[in-house]
């Protein structure tokens, strides 16, 4: 398809790097929405979004409305006559008239294969829930939640090892390819209706639920880990302090150790009973100092590791 006039919207580091791919194509970004900028860092100062800096780089009109359901911000938004309006966590609701103002609608680019995950925290929940596949959808936005007609979809593996953090770089890679490659196909695509009974919501995740629950199966507790790897971080506690779990494997022997009974330390790790399996833990954080390898955790802090100790 030839060049579009694009309104962009989006926030995050990921959105801009949907940006960055839009801005070296022969597509034009008339204007960008954004968030507005919000305290940051130990001092608060007020910060833009990934998205405003880069937009601002590139001289482009940069808006920042509260909301897009009032006047003022619809008006700003028609002034550009857009073709389209690309929007990748952007972090507001667009109302109809909004959905309906760019003359080939507003696209969305999602974290996941919907309808399989959708809300807010798609790529955390589907190493949580043990999915093999994951993916970019390229959809045509509705008034409901993720639930707009499909143009394309990307998939890739989500590998053993993949951390929430590592598969936001995947993704990121990823999802611009798919967004240009569905702006080129766009006149020719059929829009593919969701099937809703496939649909699962992806809640936001919270540093309560990511308390380690020793009596689930080791197997969950290091999706768990991965999954809320970099934030909110999985934890328990031992010795009444906070510990921070970063890395951890499902180790294959037999226990009959009450969940969260350390049954055995080593160089390797420290091993856990939980529910069903056992978990060894290989990298973690004590409170005020850096994440460091099992191994340096017992040569510091062996006392508080000592096999037949609970963590809770």
């Amino acid at each position: 398809m030839s060049s579009l006039r694009i309104v962009f919207a989006g926030t995050p580091d990921f959105a801009a790097r949907h940006l960055a791919s839009l801005l070296e194509s022969d597509h034009e970004v008339v204007a960008v929405f954004t968030q507005p900028d919000r305290p940051a860092g130990r001092g608060k100062k007020l910060t833009p979004s990934p998205v405003k800096v880069l937009a601002q780089a590139q001289g482009i009109p940069v808006h920042q409305p509260l909301s897009l359901k009032k006047p003022e911000g619809q008006a700003e938004l028609a002034q550009y006559q857009a073709d389209v309006m690309v929007v990748v966590a952007y972090g507001l609701i667009l109302p109809q008239a909004v959905l309906d103002m760019p003359k080939l609608g507003c696209l969305n680019v999602h974290g996941s294969l919907l309808p399989r995950w959708r809300g807010a925290a798609p790529i955390q929940r589907a190493i949580w829930a043990g999915d093999a596949n994951t993916g970019v959808t390229i959809m045509q936005m509705d008034k409901g939640l993720d639930t707009g007609a499909m143009l394309s979809k990307a998939s890739l593996a989500i590998e053993s090892s993949d951390t929430s953090a590592s598969l936001y770089e995947k993704l990121a890679e990823l999802g611009p390819k798919a967004l240009l490659d569905t702006l080129a196909k766009l006149e020719s695509l059929t829009p593919l209706p969701q099937d809703d009974s496939l649909a699962n919501y992806a809640e936001k995740l919270s540093k309560e639920e990511a308390r380690i629950d020793w009596s689930q199966e080791a197997a969950f507790i290091e999706r768990c880990v991965r999954a809320f790897n970099p934030w909110p971080v999985s934890h328990f506690v031992v010795q009444e302090q906070s510990v921070k779990l970063w890395q951890a494997e499902v180790i294959a022997t037999s226990n009959t150790e009450a969940p969260g009974t350390i049954v055995a330390t080593s160089k390797a790790g420290i091993d856990v009973a939980t529910g069903a399996g056992v978990l060894r833990i290989k990298q973690l954080q004590l409170p005020n100092k850096k994440a460091m390898s099992a191994a340096d955790v017992l040569n510091a802090r062996q006392d508080w590791f000592t096999p037949g100790t609970v963590l809770s």
